[in-house]
């Protein structure tokens, strides 16, 4: 990937991270620890690799996308948003009664989503599922996911992977968001999934493990992964909670806690930096 392209990413990486903050702000709630993490892949996804069209979200041979971690939904409307599927004035309204932003995401209200999601584990079975109906229908489109790596804690998740693995559903890539955090603490220490590498593996994956916030390293996988012929792949993206706002990286108090104005403000101020060192380079 040229190095324009990738600073051109980061720009827009980092205004989604401005929008991810200023609908948990004005919502009062929400998930923006986890929504700052998987920023760079969505990115990455919707501006550089997917087979997407603004203007016919319902293209049939789109390639798709589940957000199995539905709780992030901020960072996917930002992203959607960002894209150009609806209006950016729309994201403030996340969470409020007469919007279409629901907590989660709902494939019926809004423009972009492919799946409804919030149930955790539920989405990858349905990208399972969708994967499947391309292979019967005999259409090359890709299925993409993301998962929370405290996701990996439930059990439907192993289920839905052996079913990938065993009908061979090479257009199945899926993301772990590997910070390593969930709402009740560390991973490790409230449910441990791992080693999540050699699980998924075990399961009958191809399995990357990359730097989640590496455009290249991530841009890379996905393509590794469209030339796999009989396995789905599983993409492990060690991230950081948080990303990019220093009071939230690594912390795991901000997995589902709103930022009031002040903090909004420091925020905005640290991201702005950001986008103005990148627009001189």
């Amino acid at each position: 990937m040229e190095k324009s392209k990738i600073m051109e990413l980061k720009k827009i990486a980092y205004t989604i991270r401005k929008h991810i903050i200023d609908e948990t702000y004005h919502a009062g709630s929400g998930h923006p620890g986890g929504s700052l993490s998987c920023t760079d892949i969505l990115t990455v996804l919707y501006f550089h690799s997917m087979n997407i069209d603004v203007n016919n979200p319902r293209m049939e041979d789109r390639d798709r996308f589940v957000l199995s971690k539905g709780h992030c939904a901020p960072a996917l409307y930002g992203t959607l948003a960002e894209k150009g599927f609806f209006p950016k004035e729309e994201l403030i309204k996340l969470r409020s009664a007469d919007s279409y932003l629901e907590g989660h995401p709902n494939m019926r209200t809004v423009p972009g989503v492919d799946m409804s999601t919030g149930s955790l584990a539920q989405g990858i079975s349905a990208a399972v599922g969708m994967a499947m109906a391309g292979k019967l229908d005999k259409k090359d489109y890709t299925v993409y996911a993301i998962l929370g790596d405290g996701e990996l804690e439930e059990g439907q998740v192993w289920e839905a992977s052996m079913a990938a693995a065993h009908y061979k559903l090479n257009n199945l890539v899926a993301f772990v968001d590997h910070n390593g955090m969930q709402i009740d603490g560390l991973i490790t220490e409230v449910m441990s999934p791992e080693p999540v590498t050699d699980k998924f593996k075990a399961f009958g994956w191809n399995v990357i493990n990359i730097n989640g916030h590496d455009y290249e390293q991530i841009s890379e996988a996905i393509e590794q992964a469209r030339k796999q012929k009989d396995k789905p792949t599983m993409i492990i993206a060690e991230t950081i909670k948080g990303k990019g706002v220093s009071y939230m990286e690594g912390q795991v108090g901000w997995h589902g806690k709103a930022p009031d104005k002040e903090l909004r403000d420091k925020a905005f101020a640290e991201l702005d930096e950001i986008i103005a060192r990148l627009e001189v380079v």
